[in-house]
């Protein structure tokens, strides 16, 4: 009586229609409901598609339980014993998931019986594979230097500058001995008084002096595209 409130859609309209008295066990119930929903034809395939299971490329083991599962769930009728699905399962995933189950195991999952075996493979379908990608960052191609190396961008200023105060320094000081003393001679006159001079000493240092001043400024200037 309780029975037809167990069942529903269109397996509740085909119990309905069946014949007064036509069910009078629960074989004769499975087996006019198996002739129904799961003709020889489909589970011909649903058999097939369990003893052709294989774990995919990528799946987890978790995953490929839980999909086994569903095609046994599909297939009552399969026929198959505890030991014929264990072992169509274990011999279906690659090896590291059998190697790990064999550690688990203590041994080979086979050799465990059914009810052992089965419940090490819970266990390990419980603690889900999570797969964590590489993450690779980009740096784009116009990021300035400086934000990969700002120490190194600060001492390099640092330095420039402090090279630059010191050829501004030694400059002037120069300069300053010249007009009191002949770069040439050393005697007390300037050096364009000078009988031996040519003209171009004080020049020539001092064209190398603003060469070295110009150079440094540029660095300075450009310290943060040097890395």
């Amino acid at each position: 009586m309780l029975f037809p409130f167990s069942i529903e859609g269109a397996a509740r309209i085909w119990l309905e229609k069946e014949p007064p008295r036509s069910i009078l066990t629960w074989e004769d119930l499975v087996s006019k409901f198996i002739n129904k929903f799961f003709p020889p034809s489909k589970t011909t395939n649903l058999r097939n598609e369990i003893t052709n299971f294989q774990q995919k490329f990528e799946e987890t083991f978790s995953e490929a339980w839980d999909r086994f599962k569903n095609l046994l769930r599909a297939c009552p009728q399969h026929g198959f014993t505890k030991l014929h699905q264990l072992d169509t399962f274990y011999n279906a995933l690659n090896l590291t998931d059998q190697d790990s189950l064999n550690v688990i195991a203590s041994g080979n999952l086979l050799t465990k019986n059914p009810r052992d075996a089965l419940t090490i493979i819970e266990n390990k379908s419980k603690v889900r594979n999570s797969r964590n990608k590489p993450v690779v960052s980009k740096v784009s191609a116009n990021t300035s230097s400086t934000t990969a190396c700002p120490s190194e961008m600060a001492a390099l200023t640092d330095a420039v500058n402090a090279m630059l105060r010191l050829i501004k320094t030694s400059s002037l000081e120069t300069v300053k001995a010249i007009s009191k003393s002949c770069v040439t001679c050393g005697g007390p006159h300037p050096y364009y008084e000078c009988l031996a001079a040519d003209g171009n000493t004080f020049n020539a240092s001092a064209a190398q002096s603003t060469i070295i001043i110009s150079r440094l400024s540029f660095l300075r200037e450009n310290a943060n595209y040097r890395c």
